[in-house]
């Protein structure tokens, strides 16, 4: 029998999930990824989950050591720098940057290419071809959309289907462990801090370097600060210092000078003083908070996966294990000599699955997102919601993140 071929839209992680995997089960699996150069660097820290270790086991990934950062405590800080709770934990936290390596490094390189933009697809029941933007023509017997949040896949199938904005926006930043003042370093560094102003949730924690490193004096730290920020507002935050708006997605080196100096301001105003000051030592930058879901994600012989299928917000902390768990649903149903039959069989797993975890997400946010409604039009849960919700929500992300994975595949 002649080896099937794959076309996998996207080189993130989710697309880098999707070719490994279908290779393992004796596919030809190629990612065409529309960036020109390597997409090393990118991203910043994200959760690990046993599902997400379970796959990258089965690709023959070692989740050892290497992988990242071992954590044992969560801690609360209130606005002095005083701990005010504290409770045990197990987590390891990792890098996208980290991921990103194990994945892409045995990978041929002929396997990926990039510099290839998709146009549009075409199929018939022989086949289905990529058109890119170059002219070039790719034909295949599966395409798979990994293509992220803006999917240039599921935009020519799912028209009408548009990004949510959640009403707030993910402060980021991240700073190497070498320039966290020693005396800061020494108090939270090892630990999972979070800190509560009114209506919004700031977190850090430790990842592994910019280089990938895991060792002691070789780590980084990771902020993400979500913030309220109502739709006109955004847009002043998306306009360059030229005056030109970017959309939703402002290139992080064009956040104009004030607005970065606005916003250190802010924390050293809000938040505990340590985790203030490593923030006013970094290069902060945002990401606004959407959500996503398809009402359909195999359209013949393509198939969405990630986040081109489904968006859930961040805190879910599974973006990163639901696009492995997609990829590894979509090898297994192209494991069959049916492919048809498959992709269907993919299609009932991972669509409940997926609209499950955008409700999750919804519904661990929805406390964000009613601060821009007036008090007496919130829910008792939207008016507060205190440390203690906040931990157990926490400690509980995997046991979550495997009850929507159960009741899915129970529906489907």
């Amino acid at each position: 029998m002649a080896v099937r071929r794959a076309l996998v839209i996207g080189g993130s992680l989710g697309g880098l999930f999707a070719a490994r995997l279908l290779r393992s089960v004796g596919w030809d699996a190629v990612v065409f990824e529309r960036n020109a150069e390597d997409l090393t660097g990118r991203g910043a820290g994200l959760s690990t989950h046993p599902q997400l270790i379970d796959i990258l086991r089965r690709l023959g990934i070692d989740f050892d050591e290497s992988m990242g950062v071992s954590l044992d405590t969560f801690i609360f800080l209130d606005r002095t720098g005083k701990t005010y709770l504290e409770a045990k934990t197990v987590r390891t936290m990792s890098s996208w940057g980290r991921l990103y390596r194990a994945l892409r490094d045995p990978l041929p390189s002929e396997s990926y290419r990039l510099g290839m933009s998709l146009r549009n697809v075409e199929q018939d029941a022989a086949g289905v071809t990529a058109v890119f933007t170059d002219g070039a023509r790719v034909g295949a017997d599966l395409l798979v959309g990994a293509d992220g949040v803006r999917s240039t896949v599921r935009e020519q199938f799912l028209p009408d289907v548009a990004l949510n904005y959640a009403g707030y926006v993910a402060w980021r930043a991240m700073l190497d462990e070498g320039e966290v003042p020693t005396d800061i370093r020494a108090e939270i560094f090892e630990r999972y801090t979070f800190c509560l102003p009114e209506g919004e949730l700031f977190l850090a924690y430790p990842v592994p370097g910019r280089n990938n490193e895991t060792q002691v004096g070789r780590r980084a730290y990771n902020i993400v600060w979500y913030r309220p920020t109502d739709p006109d507002t955004l847009v002043d935050l998306c306009t360059d210092a030229s005056g030109r708006y970017h959309g939703t997605a402002i290139p992080p080196p064009l956040i104009r000078p004030e607005v970065v100096a606005e916003i250190k301001a802010t924390a050293r105003a809000l938040i505990a003083p340590q985790v203030a000051e490593i923030f006013a030592r970094a290069q902060p930058f945002f990401q606004p908070i959407f959500d996503l879901e398809s009402p359909r994600i195999v359209f013949g012989r393509v198939a969405l996966l990630g986040d081109a299928a489904f968006v859930a917000r961040p805190h879910v902390g599974a973006g990163v294990t639901k696009a492995a768990l997609d990829a590894a649903s979509l090898a297994d149903a192209a494991a069959s000599d049916d492919l048809v039959a498959g992709l269907q069989q993919y299609q009932r797993e991972q669509q409940p699955f997926g609209s499950a975890l955008v409700a999750l997400g919804r519904t661990e946010g929805a406390y964000i997102s009613a601060q821009l409604k007036p008090r007496d039009q919130r829910t008792a849960a939207e008016l507060k919601r205190d440390a203690h919700d906040v931990l157990l929500s926490h400690q509980l992300r995997s046991e979550s993140l495997h009850k929507v994975l159960v009741a899915s595949r129970r529906a489907s």
